[in-house]
């Protein structure tokens, strides 16, 4: 099966609602990875949502190998569709990384309101809290 065929059976099978099933190929295959930039730039909804699972899925079973795909998924932060733009900034916030801090800080200003609050939100979920805060500790 080449590349392409690859990719056409892997975005129906999420259209299909077969998450499941996507989850344990990608669990099995890395190479696989990268076909959630794919996903995201689909015009059908159920894929671009299936992505979003199925990074969730594997951030926390194999979080350490969505690391490389870091850059690839901030290009969408420029992306002409601000969708595609959020998305991009949501998966790299479910990522967690601090390699991905550069590329969500650059997107702070976006135009569209909508994905900087997505980008913002994904910078607070991968940076950690400012030293200055006060935590509560118990004496007992």
């Amino acid at each position: 099966m080449g590349k392409n065929e690859l990719k056409t059976m892997v975005l129906d099978y999420m259209e299909k609602g077969f998450l499941e099933n996507i989850i344990d190929m990608f669990k099995h295959d890395e190479s696989l990875f990268p076909l959630v930039i794919d996903m995201i730039r689909d015009e059908r909804i159920r894929v671009r949502l299936g992505a979003t699972a199925l990074v969730e899925e594997l951030a926390q079973v194999r979080p350490g190998n969505l690391v490389p795909l870091i850059p690839e998924i901030a290009l969408l932060l420029r992306d002409p569709n601000p969708i595609v733009r959020g998305d991009g900034a949501n998966l790299l916030g479910i990522i967690g990384h601090e390699h991905a801090l550069p590329f969500l800080l650059k997107a702070e200003e976006d135009e569209d309101r909508n994905v900087r609050l997505i980008v913002q939100e994904a910078i607070k979920d991968i940076q950690p809290p400012a030293s200055g805060q006060c935590t509560q500790q118990s004496d007992r």
